[in-house]
């Protein structure tokens, strides 16, 4: 299965990240007919070591499915394409990278 990773840095906090996100989930399951399932992370401790909170929200349809990860400064996108649409690759990772850029503002080096 193709899979794409998209990752973007964002000023925006968590707070900020998270209603992006929502504006994202809101688009995905209205234009793409995605169904997502959201979980709100907390700040945790990993062997000793603080860990930012991070939100994971869940995707799939037919032929699709994926992850995004949106911490207070990270979003974090991995999709696993089917087949069928494992062809157009590419022109799905430009759209979700023009969906981000509307979303958060173009890429940043």
């Amino acid at each position: 299965m193709p899979e794409l990773k998209i990752e973007r840095a964002h000023t925006l906090g968590l707070a900020g990240a998270r209603a992006v996100a929502q504006r994202w989930r809101e688009q995905a399951e209205q234009e793409w007919g995605m169904v997502c399932e959201h979980g709100t992370g907390e700040a945790a401790s990993v062997d000793g070591c603080a860990v930012e909170p991070q939100d994971q929200m869940r995707f799939a349809r037919s032929g699709v499915s994926g992850q995004l990860t949106v911490t207070a400064s990270r979003f974090d996108l991995q999709l696993k394409l089917g087949f069928l649409l494992g062809a157009y690759s590419e022109r799905i990772a430009q759209k979700i990278n023009a969906n981000l850029d509307e979303l958060l503002g173009p890429a940043q080096a």
